[in-house]
């Protein structure tokens, strides 16, 4: 739950220099809380300047364009700014063929585990 009371569907762990967002729930689809979710995401970048952030979709099995949307929007708005990276893991099949089809596997980086999402080279 956020300060504000409103919950959002991913927990936040920093493990060395990147910020782990873990989503909690198996469904990226309900409108009003993806709107929350994008507030909370946007303002980790934008109001706390947190610049390597992760995502891991282990959980997650079902997600729908405003949540493609989202990703892409951290994609660009990290992709901007000074030793920012962004890396998706935990990715099922479901979503990377999603991502395939899209063709979004050209744009972002996609690692299997956490693990190697965290050893994904920095440039500082």
């Amino acid at each position: 739950m956020r300060s504000d009371g409103s919950e959002v569907p991913f927990l936040i762990n920093v493990i060395e220099k990147w910020t782990v967002i873990e989503f909690t729930t198996p469904s990226l689809m309900d409108p009003i809380i993806l709107e929350r979710t994008a507030q909370a995401l946007y303002h980790l970048i934008d109001v706390e300047d947190r610049r390597t952030i992760i995502l891991d979709f282990s959980r997650v099995q079902y997600i729908s364009s405003q949540a493609i949307g989202i990703v892409l929007t951290m994609n660009k708005k990290l992709g901007s700014l000074k030793r920012g990276k962004f890396v998706l893991c935990g990715v099922g099949e479901k979503l990377m063929q999603l991502i395939k089809i899209t063709r979004l596997d050209r744009l972002l980086t996609i690692k299997s585990t956490q693990y190697e999402a965290v050893k994904t080279p920095l440039i500082l």
